[in-house]
């Protein structure tokens, strides 16, 4: 039997075709690359989570000089968010990336942790997020659920 999953998103030519709070939600994301601790990689990586009470919780990639100790963006605006407000809906997040060593012109999506941790809080809170993928010098891709970038996730509900 042959089956077939599509992906679905939109994409933006630039942040001015933004709604608003969504364009501010960019901006914000590009204010929490100035928190990146990254002088590995040189590869700084932003979040800015907008949640259900108009709150914005911020995360940003943090290197370690032993590697596996470090943690992405999205993970540390997720825990954050898990720590704190966990009864606070999130409702989206935008990512943004940039490094001097080249230029990036299309946008930087989630890693796979990254990806398999928004899918349990989505599914934890009932609700799906918006993810806005946002190239500073390219195309600006959205989708609702974490499904478009990770069809096949992990849950096992006997774990719970």
């Amino acid at each position: 039997m042959k089956k077939e999953i599509k992906v679905a998103y939109e994409e933006f030519a630039g942040i001015d075709e933004l709604a608003a709070t969504e364009k501010y939600l960019c901006l914000e994301a590009v204010k929490a690359l100035g928190n990146s601790h990254s002088p590995y990689s040189k590869f700084r990586v932003g979040v800015a989570m907008r949640l259900k009470s108009g709150k914005i919780i911020y995360g940003s990639n943090q290197e370690n000089v032993a590697y596996p100790s470090g943690l992405c963006a999205e993970r540390v605006a997720l825990f954050h968010w898990g720590a704190n407000h966990p009864d606070d809906t999130i409702v989206s997040m935008a990512i943004t990336a940039h490094t001097d060593e080249f230029e990036l012109l299309h946008p930087t999506a989630p890693c796979g942790s990254c990806l398999q941790v928004i899918a349990e809080y989505e599914k934890n809170q009932d609700s799906p997020i918006d993810i806005i993928l946002y190239c500073q010098k390219g195309p600006i891709w959205k989708t609702t659920g974490v499904h478009n970038f990770l069809p096949f996730l992990f849950f096992e509900d006997r774990l719970k």
